[in-house]
């Protein structure tokens, strides 16, 4: 009884034909089409149709014709995205000006999402995905200080956020600290005294959450204000659904509050939608500022006063950067550099009042 040789398999010492897209398709189970997607790493197609591709394309050894076309043009034009959740309207926005970014630049972006799990984090740091692509933008948010080997990776990376500092990688963040504390600063300058901050991870000593609490806390204490207990509220996601939970405990409770800072717009937004159940008057009663500046933020009712913390700018950095490291190819492109964006306070009518 004899059996087939595999594709590539040496028949009477002569190797056999090279593993083709058909072979492939054939052991996925998908067009050739879809293969060819796959390896330009097309966006929309479902996880497990990709996974049984990259399957077949590791199980047959099927690299040749993307080695091909990258030794022919030196890159694949294909930049990788990785952000947490693109139901968040931040990381969907951001999403988006990455993509504006690299497309004025010739460059097309492939977006994926982690989930915030560490796993899918770090398969998107090592995993085959990335001989598809020129370089990546990622934004870690389970990855941490202790993980900073993992970044050390042979290929253009920018990191975004702040979970990750002193990584061997170039970084672009915002300046959560000095931003939240103008958040809070323009409530203090508007006369509120018991502002609540809703979003604080206990424990947490890097990321955005105890960054932004440190800045909160700063501006009360340049005020001669003491923080307290009951005005700093957890939320674990930064949801419009936890924002609005933990607004409706503070009013449960009877905690005396004049303001809330939600640490990102979700957050604030959530608290907008709680008030006005409770039909609480913002901001005469209750100011409400957000973090952020989403494109919602301008059409809630009140619209939301909030920060922009200069995600544009975050998006045409990161994609220049990358793309810089591209185009040195083998040469020394230099140390890792870190930018801050630039914020600014947009003031609306949830901290202003009707007219503003």
């Amino acid at each position: 009884m004899t059996t087939a040789a595999a594709p590539g398999a040496r028949a009477g010492g002569r190797r056999a034909a090279a593993v083709t897209m058909h072979d492939v398709a054939a052991r996925a189970g998908v067009s050739i089409k879809t293969v060819s997607n796959v390896l330009n790493g097309y966006p929309y197609i479902r996880p497990a149709t990709r996974d049984r591709v990259e399957a077949a394309i590791a199980d047959l050894g099927y690299q040749m014709n993307v080695s091909a076309r990258n030794l022919r043009r030196g890159r694949t034009d294909l930049v990788g995205l990785a952000v947490p959740e693109l139901s968040l309207p931040y990381f969907a926005e951001l999403a988006d000006s990455v993509i504006r970014a690299a497309e004025a630049r010739g460059v097309t972006v492939v977006v994926e999402q982690t989930g915030s799990v560490r796993e899918r984090e770090l398969e998107v740091l090592r995993g085959p995905r990335r001989q598809f692509t020129d370089g990546l933008i990622f934004s870690p948010l389970e990855l941490g200080p202790g993980d900073l080997e993992a970044f050390a990776v042979d290929y253009p990376l920018v990191l975004l956020g702040e979970r990750v500092f002193d990584a061997p990688a170039d970084h672009v963040t915002m300046d959560n600290v000095a931003a939240a504390r103008a958040a809070t600063q323009h409530l203090l300058d508007l006369g509120r005294r018991r502002i609540a901050v809703v979003g604080a991870h206990p424990g947490e000593s890097v990321g955005s959450a105890a960054l932004r609490v440190q800045g909160y806390r700063e501006a009360l204490a340049a005020a001669g204000l003491p923080v307290r207990p009951e005005l700093v509220r957890e939320a674990g996601l930064w949801h419009r659904s936890t924002g609005a939970e933990a607004t409706s405990a503070l009013l449960d409770e009877g905690v005396e509050v004049d303001a809330i800072f939600g640490l990102n717009d979700a957050l604030a937004l959530g608290a907008l939608h709680a008030l006005h159940d409770r039909r609480v008057d913002v901001p005469g009663r209750i100011a409400v500022i957000g973090f952020d500046d989403v494109e919602e933020t301008a059409f809630s009712s009140p619209t939301l006063s909030t920060i922009a913390p200069g995600r544009d700018q975050i998006a045409r950095t990161a994609v220049d950067l990358v793309l810089a490291r591209v185009a040195a190819g083998g040469e020394d492109p230099g140390p890792p550099r870190r930018v801050v964006a630039d914020f600014a306070l947009v003031a609306r009518a949830s901290t202003l009042g009707a007219g503003a």
